[in-house]
């Protein structure tokens, strides 16, 4: 695994640096969001982990900055905020995960783990549920051909319905696996994405992909409904 550090607390960033490099991690660092989106441009990282108050540009710009420009890095956010408020304007921005400071070490490096494990292609990247057609390699989707525009959180949670196909996945496996099991929050946020998802890939085309199953969980069919 590579990383990028994006902090401008140097003590911080130091012990950071010391125990990646002990796991096993490359990492590079940088304390300033303008030098971190030039070093974005220039190297390839496994996973970016960027603090939210940074001079030159905050964490919130340089993660949109990023994704307008199709860097799809998983981010990692740092912030000594708290809130659900906050975490979703890291998450809107296209963050994947977020992490109130002060953290355990070991919470943050299975963090790190699991964005980097979700994000790695598969043998088979591409896969079919009637006309449903998840690519994860580049994180996109479509039905009959026509893409479908889904947010980072989005396509997570769908991910997670497809790996499970034709089994139920309950709401607390998919929150673990999207958000973490120490995230702040309720499972009512699974709720609102299982919704945001039947909207975009099933409504539009008389679809019936995602299915409820008693006892709260859900279901992706196979054929696609």
């Amino acid at each position: 695994m590579r990383a990028l550090i994006v902090d401008d607390d140097a003590k911080l960033v130091s012990l950071l640096c010391q125990g990646l490099r002990a796991e096993g991690v490359a990492v590079d660092a940088v304390f300033d969001g303008l030098d971190a989106i030039s070093r974005a441009a220039k190297e390839k990282y496994d996973v970016i982990v960027l603090d939210v108050m940074l001079p030159g540009m905050n964490g919130y710009k340089v993660c949109a900055y990023l994704r307008s420009q199709g860097d799809q890095t998983p981010i990692l956010m740092l912030t000594a905020k708290d809130g659900e408020y906050d975490e979703a304007e890291g998450l809107d921005t296209g963050a994947d995960d977020y992490l109130t400071k002060p953290f355990s070490f070991v919470v943050l490096i299975a963090r790190l783990r699991a964005l980097v494990r979700r994000n790695s292609p598969e043998k088979h990247p591409v896969r079919h549920f009637g006309t449903l057609e998840i690519d994860q390699s580049t994180r996109r989707c479509r039905r009959g051909g026509q893409d479908i525009q889904l947010t980072d959180r989005e396509f997570e949670v769908l991910m997670c319905l497809a790996k499970g196909v034709d089994a139920p996945v309950s709401k607390s496996e998919i929150f673990e696996a999207v958000w973490g099991y120490d995230s702040a929050g309720s499972l009512n946020k699974v709720e609102v994405y299982i919704s945001a998802l039947r909207r975009k890939i099933d409504r539009p085309f008389k679809a019936a992909s995602i299915e409820t199953v008693l006892g709260g969980a859900y279901r992706l069919r196979s054929d696609g409904g």
